[in-house]
């Protein structure tokens, strides 16, 4: 108790101002969610949404601050007189530095939130709204981590300790040496790629991809690793190096549209032109065809049969894909039911004479 200092010991009306504090803050924490309720139903009524993506936002950042400001009065309203005075306001520091940080964290995110709501990447040309929306991701993640870095730093600077190292860190030398010290390892490096990334953008989000092996979109972007979804919604994991250090496919580099193409293998008996007459009736009021590119063409032959490929122009991948199974299937239809002779037919021969004599001969 002495090491409290506690001057009320034998008088217990101190406590008191105590509850009533404790009974303010209930009051105060009643009237907040009240008045946050108000608010909440008040944005609902409105047609633009980013007002309720702020309120659902700051509802907690804004609740700690308040509290923190509670206890601070508290503090030094009851507690002056202690000797633990100084480590309770040290700690009081404290939180209103990860308070502050909080809600820089959430502003950054509203503004993100802001700019992404007038990117538009369902729209056919969507290259210049991807190539926004994938830098705007990763320096969002680039600014959350300044910021940490630097709360980090200002809470290490209240500490006599460790102040010189809290100084360190918001100095661009301390910080190029931090990063400079620790390129080699590996998660850095892939911190110093994902920023890389965001400035040449050899991919971007929503961006059709063919890696190890597997045809997907790029759906997340992060300063550390690449989530690609597979056709099948499937999901691949990739370290964000794997885009600066192996090759891969991106049919939406520059733009959306692609070329699809199809092979078919017949004999050297089937009609060409057929084909050329008949694939404008697949086209036609085809939705997945963009009306620009159309061709048959021979590209291969062989003593057996020759290869036939069928290009067609979509709008983007995923178009293209379907196209080309569409054509592929009624391709296959029409030359069962037109040509059926002119499948490719691999034919078995019998070269012991002797052994086709003796089959003859049991027939």
């Amino acid at each position: 108790m002495n090491f409290l200092n506690l001057t009320y010991s034998k008088d217990m009306t101190h406590l008191i101002p105590m509850l009533l504090t404790i009974v303010g803050f209930l009051v105060f924490l009643v009237i907040y969610l009240l008045v946050y309720k108000r608010v909440k139903k008040y944005v609902q009524k409105k047609t633009n949404h980013w007002d309720d993506f702020m309120v659902d936002l700051f509802k907690f950042p804004l609740l700690w601050f308040f509290v923190w400001i509670m206890i601070n009065i508290f503090t030094h309203t009851f507690l002056y007189n202690l000797t633990i005075f100084q480590y309770i306001s040290h700690f009081n520091n404290i939180l209103l530095i990860l308070s502050i940080a909080w809600i820089l964290i959430k502003a950054v995110k509203l503004g993100t939130y802001l700019v992404e709501a007038k990117l538009d990447i369902k729209t056919a040309d969507n290259l210049k709204a991807r190539k926004s929306l994938t830098q705007l991701r990763v320096f969002q993640s680039i600014a959350d981590a300044v910021i940490i870095i630097i709360a980090i730093s200002v809470i290490l600077m209240t500490f006599d300790a460790a102040k010189a190292i809290g100084k360190s860190l918001l100095t661009s030398a301390g910080v190029l040496g931090i990063i400079v010290g620790f390129a080699a390892q590996k998660s850095i490096g892939m911190f110093l790629a994902g920023i890389q990334i965001a400035i040449t953008q050899p991919i971007r989000l929503d961006d059709v991809v063919i890696v190890e092996g597997e045809w997907g979109k790029i759906e997340e972007i992060t300063l550390t690793y690449v989530v690609v979804q597979i056709w099948d919604s499937r999901r691949l994991v990739l370290p964000i190096t794997y885009f600066l250090e192996k090759p891969f496919q991106n049919w939406t580099k520059t733009k959306a549209d692609i070329i699809g193409t199809v092979f078919f293998y017949v004999g050297f008996d089937f009609p060409i032109q057929a084909l050329r007459d008949f694939l404008p009736e697949i086209l036609k009021e085809n939705t997945n065809w963009d009306g620009n590119v159309w061709n048959i063409q021979v590209t291969n032959t062989n003593e057996r049969f020759m290869e036939l490929r069928v290009m067609v122009s979509s709008s983007d991948a995923s178009k293209s894909w379907d196209l080309r199974v569409e054509i592929r299937e009624k391709v296959l239809a029409f030359i069962q039911a037109n040509y059926p002779q002119c499948f490719v037919k691999i034919r078995l021969q019998n070269d012991n004479p002797m052994s086709e004599q003796s089959m003859n001969g049991k027939v």
